[in-house]
């Protein structure tokens, strides 16, 4: 079976730098996303790194959508080392302007599709005894701004998941930890000190160093959340 990373809501970003990162380890990738396209040019960089990649599509608002695919990646490489819950959608509104299917919708994009992944995986992980499982959280998984209620609702709820899962599963070796990125994530680019322009963003290639530091982590010094930010972020 494989040693491998399995990155759900994968894309250009944040997903990009974590499955090259992840690869860089010798790890393989397994990618998930709602479109193929988002994650074929990844995959193709992971080939570059002599891993290999796996392309599954899903949608994560969908049961039956993410138990099929989920089970499709078990078949086909065993229970994943690393699980990355990635996936996020933002629509800002108000409680009197967002209708109950965009509340809804945000609420499983955000929090039930990282339920929908550890319900599906955590089994073949529990058998094996170890492995780590990663959800990206925001500002918004502590602190609720104005017109965000379905997001931070979502954030809120995906927090609450791994920290019961973190109390739940690690006795039984599986590391939970819940990462909360307080700024915006800008490009993969080499930053400096001094560079006031490049510091107001987070670097996502430093981003997913310091997941794959998580996921090294001795069991005796496990991280449960671990909160980033730029050297400018007020907090």
């Amino acid at each position: 079976m494989n040693t491998y990373a399995l990155i759900i809501g994968a894309g250009p970003g944040l997903g990009r730098s974590l499955a090259l990162r992840f690869a860089q380890e010798k790890y393989d990738i397994a990618l998930m996303a709602r479109n193929a396209h988002s994650i074929e040019d990844i995959a193709a960089e992971v080939s570059t790194l002599n891993q290999q990649a796996l392309c599954v599509t899903a949608d994560v608002t969908d049961t039956n959508s993410m138990t099929a695919s989920l089970q499709k990646i078990l078949t086909q490489w065993g229970a994943p080392s690393v699980v990355i819950y990635n996936a996020g959608a933002l629509q800002p509104g108000t409680v009197t302007n967002l209708t109950p299917e965009q509340f809804e919708f945000l609420w499983k994009v955000n929090c039930m599709g990282g339920f929908l992944a550890a319900n599906t995986l955590l089994p073949a992980m529990l058998e094996r005894g170890s492995g780590s499982f990663l959800f990206t959280g925001a500002t918004a998984s502590i602190r609720a701004s104005a017109k965000i209620p379905g997001f931070a609702i979502g954030k809120f709820g995906l927090r609450a998941l791994a920290q019961s899962m973190a109390r739940e599963y690690g006795p039984q070796g599986i590391h939970v930890a819940h990462v909360l990125l307080d700024g915006m994530i800008g490009k993969a680019e080499p930053t400096t000190n001094t560079d006031d322009q490049n510091l107001r963003y987070m670097n996502p290639n430093a981003i997913a160093a310091e997941y794959w530091r998580l996921h090294q982590q001795h069991p005796t010094t496990w991280s449960s959340e671990l909160d980033l930010r730029t050297a400018l972020e007020t907090f």
